[in-house]
């Protein structure tokens, strides 16, 4: 049996996150707002699970009879193996970030492209006809790159340190799919950094995942780090007039079709984002 973290052994939790570590993760915050808002009487904790007891984290599920889990690292491609049945976005990509129950059934799903694509679209982004270039070749990013084309994107060019990941990341795209170089972020409507460079307490803190004079105002600029809120690169959109997105968006929306899918009721968005931005803040 697991133990809900600050939780007394015997709390009935209707979903939870998994991850190692998990005490960091923001899920808690975010789906108990939504589900309070919702006036839903669920609880909704963090467990962690040592690398490799992913299966007996989804066992705990079914003895439980819990509705859902969101799932971090290091398991998302170790549930994708142990569920009864994959979305075809997490069969695509060959990982999962949230499990949803099914009857006695556990459904893989992965959220984390369409939640990327609706913040976007909730700042005002048209996806549809845009080149793009997105920044890593990781889980996110790979997930990034197959939502965009799925929304109408005319190029999605994957640009990353190794060639063969680069191009492995691009096929997600299909017939859109592409690889560039830094040199080349100046041609694209959309920039995403999907790499950790930037996120607070890591080598990259501080840094930069690209030269920011090749950006313009004529882009959009959408940062997945959200820690801290304000990364370098969007202190330097900001200095030099680039529309930018937090990665709070992605945080938020991703959350948002988890609670969807387990509830069956249109997730408060707004809700979920206050409780996310608080937070940081209190970090």
């Amino acid at each position: 049996m697991l133990i809900p973290l600050g939780m007394a052994p015997d709390t009935e939790v209707a979903a939870g996150v998994i991850g190692f570590p998990v005490r960091h993760s923001l899920s808690p915050a975010i789906c108990q707002a939504a589900f309070d808002k919702l006036g839903l009487d669920w609880i909704y904790a963090a467990f962690e699970v040592a690398p490799g007891d992913a299966e007996r984290a989804l066992h705990h599920m079914r003895s439980q009879g819990m509705a859902g889990l969101s799932v971090t690292m290091p398991h998302k491609a170790d549930v994708a193996v142990a569920v009864d049945e994959l979305s075809p976005a997490a069969s695509a990509l060959g990982v999962v970030n949230c499990v949803a129950r099914d009857g006695e059934r556990l459904i893989g799903h992965n959220t984390d492209g369409a939640g990327f694509c609706d913040a976007l679209v909730a700042d005002g982004v048209e996806l549809a006809g845009i080149g793009c270039a997105v920044l890593g070749a990781g889980g996110a990013a790979r997930a990034v790159v197959a939502e965009l084309a799925r929304r109408g994107a005319s190029e999605v060019a994957v640009i990353a340190r190794r060639p063969d990941r680069a191009a492995s990341a691009a096929e997600l795209a299909g017939s859109a799919g592409t690889t560039a170089s830094l040199a080349d972020i100046g041609q694209y409507r959309l920039v995403v950094n999907a790499t950790p460079v930037g996120m607070a307490e890591t080598d990259g803190a501080g840094k930069l995942p690209l030269d920011p004079s090749l950006l313009h105002s004529g882009q959009h600029v959408a940062e997945l780090v959200y820690n801290p809120l304000q990364t370098p690169l969007l202190a330097e959109c900001d200095r030099r007039g680039v529309p930018a997105s937090t990665g709070v968006g992605m945080l938020v929306h991703q959350a948002a079709h988890a609670v969807r899918i387990w509830t069956g009721f249109e997730p408060p968005v707004a809700a979920m984002t206050a409780a996310a931005t608080a937070a940081l803040g209190s970090r």
